[in-house]
């Protein structure tokens, strides 16, 4: 017990050694490019949403869209053929041909991923889409393809921000997605070129950004993200479950133009490049409340988190 009071006694008197931490010099703020920390206490999201106005968000677009039907809903994903074209036009042939139906997450790794494929036995050989394609890590950074600044420095690539809504990173010649949470990329083999979208997977934890440009990235989970993240873990190597047994299936892959309009799941999303957009990462930069008392003035690419909502 003496021990354990004095350990105690001895981090109560570092701590309170401990210099508090200065605020960061405006001019090195504005030398940053990051906003200045704004007046009083940080407003909500909800507060921030409702003062947006119709223009600033976008509909999804159902071409670009995948339902992914499972017993407990369904998972919205939408798909970046900007980043990944031949890998989201042989998904969608994928889908359309039926090649996912009755297929199942087959892998759950604990603050990893979910990963799905078609698990048949035997297995359907698609006959529309093919199963590899030449690996699309990064497209050329051209003006073409939009990108909204973060100006907060990133360890992972040289400027981050997002692509029409996707979060991104990208150096002086070129761009690619980054793995943030709920970001749905193409499982490969140690081939760079051995996948092609028959395996899919999204990321359910912390941000594994060290596969950036090792993996072709062509979406983003937009809604049901809950349904994936909660499933129970594999208890196999890497997370993958020991037998089919074990298997969550789900109904189908749809391409939701494919649906009927009756069925669909309208949502829209709000624009990267919007002026509410930026209010809401610099109110999360320098957020400030009854419970958060010391502004950052930093966030990572990937704290944020790019609102959805359906349609009104």
């Amino acid at each position: 017990m003496r021990d354990q009071t004095a350990i105690g006694f001895l981090c109560l008197f570092v701590s309170a050694c401990q210099p508090s931490l200065p605020p960061v010099p405006a001019q090195v703020e504005a030398e940053s490019g990051i906003p200045p920390q704004p007046e009083g206490m940080s407003p909500s999201i909800p507060e921030i949403l409702t003062a947006s106005t119709p223009e600033e968000w976008r509909s999804l677009n159902p071409e670009n869209t995948l339902y992914m039907e499972l017993p407990g809903g369904r998972v919205i994903i939408e798909l970046a053929p900007d980043f990944a074209p031949n890998h989201v036009a042989n998904v969608t042939a994928l889908a359309r041909e039926g090649y996912f139906t009755q297929g199942a997450i087959t892998r759950v790794q604990d603050n990893y991923v979910v990963q799905w494929a078609q698990a048949a036995e035997p297995e359907r050989t698609p006959t529309v889409g093919v199963k590899t394609l030449k690996a699309e890590f990064t497209r050329p950074r051209d003006t073409t393809i939009g990108f909204d600044v973060l100006p907060d420095p990133d360890t992972y690539a040289p400027e981050v921000g997002f692509s029409n809504g996707f979060a991104a990173g990208r150096d002086a010649t070129s761009m690619w997605l980054a793995h943030c949470y709920g970001t749905v990329g193409v499982g490969r083999d140690n081939d760079p070129d051995s996948g092609g979208g028959t395996e899919l997977y999204a990321i359910i934890g912390q941000s594994p950004r060290g596969l950036d440009r090792n993996i072709t990235v062509l979406g983003r989970v937009v809604q049901g993200m809950e349904l994936l993240s909660s499933l129970p873990r594999g208890t196999g190597d890497l997370g993958f479950y020991t037998s089919p047994d074990q298997y969550h299936r789900y109904a189908d892959i749809k391409v939701a133009a494919d649906v009927p309009v009756a069925e669909r799941t309208n949502l829209e999303t709000l624009r990267t490049d919007s002026e509410t957009f930026s209010r809401l990462v610099n109110s999360r930069r320098w957020r400030k409340d009854d419970f958060y008392h010391v502004p950052q003035g930093r966030i990572g690419l990937c704290n944020i988190s790019v609102p959805a909502r359906p349609i009104q």
